[in-house]
């Protein structure tokens, strides 16, 4: 599905001009280029499989060194994501006070922003981790910016669900920064992620879905109904939860893991067939709580990662 490009006013107008811009505010909205928040699921997913990849304690100082490459490489993707989405961003009621739209930040700040970081992360990564997790950092950034955002986001309703790759590599680099390889383990958690991305985000979608309408984003709650899109929600859930499940038969994690994979995963069930019932009886609005399940998701793969984290210690 091809999507034409949305009539926009410039980003910035909403802003004042260069000369009261204050510093204090200015260094927040680079701050907020960055989208801090989503930084900080990255790397609920990436500190935990260290210490899976460890069996134990790794070193407090390459944890530090891949927690802040990680830091400034998604930070850079996250920049240059709202540098191409800025005419949208304008439009959507859940972007509008973003620093491009409000002209704390110039477009050519923010480009050059945007890649200061990705270089520096990238260099920072093969110096003082290695190269591996440099390449990994680095192709989550490409991927991010260029398959999702400017390839997959605006043409397509599976943009989310191949998109989300970006998100998964935290899982690869945190694995490869203590092993400087990836196994089986990283793989079968880089899953777990790209399983969940579509069921975390399209309860969200739903609810701002007004929003992508508007810009002529196609996500999936825009272009099929409630139930279509509850019934993709309740199939990737199911595999998501599946797939967590692999880690204990091929001898990487224990009973502790275990025990929260299927009180965490069946919750999470429950809550996904819960949305779906209430889509199909035709439930709309407040009553359809579709931000149900967005929230304890977030609370699902912070309960997951911990116990990957855990489990070492424990067998």
């Amino acid at each position: 599905m091809c999507v034409t490009a949305v009539e926009s006013r410039p980003a910035g107008v909403l802003g004042t001009s260069p000369g009261h811009r204050p510093f204090g505010a200015r260094v927040m909205a680079f701050v907020a280029l960055t989208k801090p928040r989503i930084i900080e699921l990255l790397l609920i997913t990436t500190v935990p499989v260290m210490f899976l990849a460890e069996q134990g304690v790794p070193s407090l100082w390459l944890v530090l060194a891949t927690c802040f490459g990680g830091y400034l490489s998604a930070g850079g993707a996250n920049a240059l994501n709202m540098y191409i989405d800025r005419d949208i961003d304008a439009l959507m009621d859940r972007t509008s006070q973003r620093p491009l739209v409000t002209g704390m930040v110039s477009p050519r700040e923010c480009l050059a922003f945007g890649i200061t970081l990705g270089v520096v992360s990238t260099l920072f990564f093969g110096l003082l981790v290695n190269w591996l997790s440099a390449a990994l950092a680095l192709g989550a950034l490409l991927f991010y910016v260029v398959v999702y955002t400017m390839l997959l986001k605006r043409r397509t309703a599976q943009n989310i669900v191949w998109g989300g790759i970006a998100g998964c590599m935290p899982v690869l680099i945190g694995w490869s920064a203590v092993r400087n390889e990836v196994s089986w383990a990283a793989v079968i958690l880089f899953l777990v992620i790209f399983f969940w991305t579509p069921p975390h985000y399209w309860p969200l979608s739903m609810k701002v879905k007004d929003d992508y309408a508007r810009v002529g984003v196609p996500m999936l709650p825009v272009v099929a109904g409630n139930k279509a899109v509850a019934r993709q929600i309740v199939l990737y859930s199911w595999v998501m939860v599946a797939v967590s499940l692999l880690l204990t038969p091929l001898g990487y994690t224990g009973w502790f893991y275990t025990s929260v994979a299927l009180l965490a995963g069946g919750w999470w069930l429950w809550e996904a067939h819960a949305l779906s019932a209430r889509a199909k009886a035709g439930i709309t609005g407040a009553k359809l709580k579709e931000m149900r399940l967005f929230h304890w998701s977030i609370t699902y793969v912070s309960l997951l990662f911990v116990a990957v984290a855990v489990d070492p210690f424990l067998r």
